[in-house]
């Protein structure tokens, strides 16, 4: 039996990191680690070691554009996640799944699936 997917979950709120890994781990897969930041993500994505990362659209303040350019650059497919009333993405990444919140666990499973399906 293989492992499941790993994910890395990039998100500055504590409380919808822990219930985004809840429903990724209730989905079967295995969550590496949580980053809250833009230079922590970064560390992560150097680091390697995971199949998809969530990526919230905004950190702290900080956009998620270069971690998302990191990931396109190692060929590690990514979801945006956003609450909406934000800037359009930039155009290489507007093809990017988006995760809308408030999650809920059947986007969360959709959104994960079309991902690695398409990967």
């Amino acid at each position: 039996m293989s492992d499941p997917p790993s994910i890395l979950i990039v998100e500055d709120e504590p409380l919808i990191a822990m219930m985004l890994e809840d429903f990724i781990e209730g989905l079967g897969y295995k969550v590496v680690a949580t980053c809250e930041s833009v230079g922590d993500a970064l560390e992560k994505v150097e680091q390697g070691g995971f199949d998809l990362a969530i990526l919230d659209v905004h950190l702290h303040g900080e956009t998620i554009w270069p971690v998302a350019g990191a990931l396109r650059a190692r060929n590690v497919p990514f979801v945006l996640a956003t609450g909406g009333h934000v800037d359009d993405p930039p155009a290489e990444f507007e093809s990017v799944a988006v995760l809308e919140k408030p999650y809920t666990i059947e986007r969360v499973e959709s959104v994960i699936g079309a991902t690695l399906a398409s990967a």
